[in-house]
């Protein structure tokens, strides 16, 4: 479990000096071991395959730099196969699958069922997207399409995030030839593939020191910010997750929820009292707050500029949230 870098909070702590501080987060799962010939049954195959399943998005970390002090499973260093090798035991996994599930819904669709029929449909072009080395997130267009692919727990439909581990040498500078190698491959399978760049070696010293050794640590390698932070953030946004924050003297918390949550699902984030018994929100966004409300809650509520929402009302990423409640 990672705390979410947000120097909006950082913010909003300063002003409101808490008792406690809670950071929105992430789990992520580390799920090694996946070789070539995984969905044979090669490696320990299956079970890896079966604990990607049940991930929401797939981080896939790919070797980046040379060092010969470090081997390869393979040998050599090549980006481009590294990603192949994974993709086409994703997608060998889920063909596997998907044509099972096409015999079955085929053969119910005969009977007249107009559900299976679509569905049998959908099938047939995640397969052909599958059999030209895309995935099922190609295919699946329509809320239908999403809830076979997720009923099916298709690992190609996941949404995928590329973890480009470089040199130390490469943090500051453009992105080296592997890395490029990697981009190209990567969209070959799929356009919105997105890279973050990180160096491992790197990120595990900087974890070693303390906040004055860190900051300096930083700009000795001319970046801003640690990789991992970066990472977390796409992380975040891959999934479609956006933040609201609750800030008083006793904490200031940040709330995590899916981007285009209505007041009423953020309050049952918070407590399923405060979704059952819902009045009203007190909302007033973060810019508000802290530019022309000076940082106050009071401050805000006088001026005007605290809004009474409804439970349709849809959060914004980094409203401050106050619910009124009775139950």
């Amino acid at each position: 479990m990672v705390p979410v870098p947000d120097p909006r909070q950082d913010v909003l702590v300063s002003l409101a000096k808490p008792n406690s501080v809670v950071p929105a987060t992430v789990e992520f799962l580390d799920i090694a071991g996946l070789v070539e010939g995984a969905s044979q049954g090669e490696g320990l195959g299956n079970q890896f395959l079966g604990n990607i399943r049940e991930v929401d998005a797939i981080l896939h970390v790919v070797r980046c730099f040379e060092n010969p002090d470090v081997t390869h499973v393979m040998g050599d260093i090549d980006p481009a196969r590294d990603h192949d090798i994974i993709t086409t035991e994703l997608a060998l996994s889920d063909l596997a699958i998907v044509e099972k599930r096409i015999e079955k819904v085929t053969r119910t669709a005969k009977s007249g069922d107009k559900e299976a029929a679509a569905e049998a449909k959908f099938l047939d072009r995640v397969k052909t997207e599958l059999e030209e080395g895309r995935g099922a997130r190609a295919a699946a267009v329509s809320d239908d399409d999403r809830r076979w692919t997720r009923q099916l727990g298709l690992l190609t439909a996941k949404p995928i995030l590329y973890a480009a581990n470089i040199s130390e040498d490469d943090l500051a500078g453009e992105w080296p030839s592997s890395v490029k190698k990697l981009e190209t491959t990567a969209q070959e399978h799929h356009e919105a593939a997105e890279i973050v760049t990180f160096a491992a070696a790197f990120e595990a010293e900087l974890a070693e020191l303390g906040e004055e050794d860190r900051t300096e640590f930083l700009q000795s390698a001319g970046i801003s910010e640690p990789g991992l932070n970066r990472l977390i953030r796409a992380g975040y946004s891959l999934m479609g997750l956006e933040t609201f924050f609750t800030v008083g003297e006793k904490e200031v918390r940040a709330w995590t929820i899916p981007a285009g949550s209505s007041a009423y699902d953020a309050a049952g984030a918070i407590h399923s009292d405060f979704q059952r018994g819902f009045i009203r929100a007190e909302t007033v966004g973060y810019e508000t707050f802290i530019n022309e409300g000076e940082g106050s809650y009071k401050v805000c509520r006088d001026k005007g500029l605290v809004r009474s929402e409804g439970r349709d009302y849809l959060v914004k990423d980094g409203d401050i949230l106050l619910f009124r409640f009775n139950v």
